[in-house]
Parts: C-alpha cells; sequence; structure tokens
C-alpha cells in the first residue's frame, strides 16, 4: 500500500465521520486545525481508521499521537510497512 493510498483511505474516514470534506490532511493537521473534530469524534475516526485498515491501535500508540503524521506512522507500523 503507497503513501497516497493511505492518505486517501484516512481522509475517507475523516470525511465519513465528520461528513465533510472542508479540511486539508498533511502530517502536521491537529484537531485544532479541522472543523468537528473534537474529543467524541476523533474516537469515531480512531474506529472508523481501525475498520478501513482491519488494525487496532494500542492504548500507548493513541497516547503518542499528537497529529495526522502521526496517526500515519502508527497505520504503517501496524500494517508492517
Amino acid at each position: 500500500m503507497t503513501q497516497e493510498e493511505i492518505v486517501s483511505k484516512v481522509k475517507e474516514a475523516f470525511v465519513a465521520v465528520l461528513e465533510h470534506d472542508k479540511f486539508e490532511l498533511t502530517d502536521e493537521t491537529t484537531a485544532n486545525d479541522v472543523d468537528g473534530w473534537e474529543s467524541v469524534t476523533h474516537m469515531m475516526i480512531i474506529t472508523e481508521v481501525e475498520k478501513t485498515f482491519g488494525i487496532k491501535f494500542k492504548l500507548m500508540d493513541l497516547m503518542n499521537m499528537n497529529n495526522v503524521g502521526d496517526l500515519m506512522k502508527t497505520i504503517k507500523s501496524e500494517l508492517g510497512i
């Protein structure tokens, strides 16, 4: 799976949960940058990403995620990429 495919699937998960696509996902993107990305929707996004990629994040991984770049690194690690 390529970086572009991962980014595309992550964006689809965000759009599915937030019900809009008025944002750009970069490695530096945080919840402060995306309208509607709050604590409850954060957990929904994480669940959607887990379903999309068939993975399960570890608690420590979740606690260490500070931005979309961290999310991407964790997805790649879980996929063995």
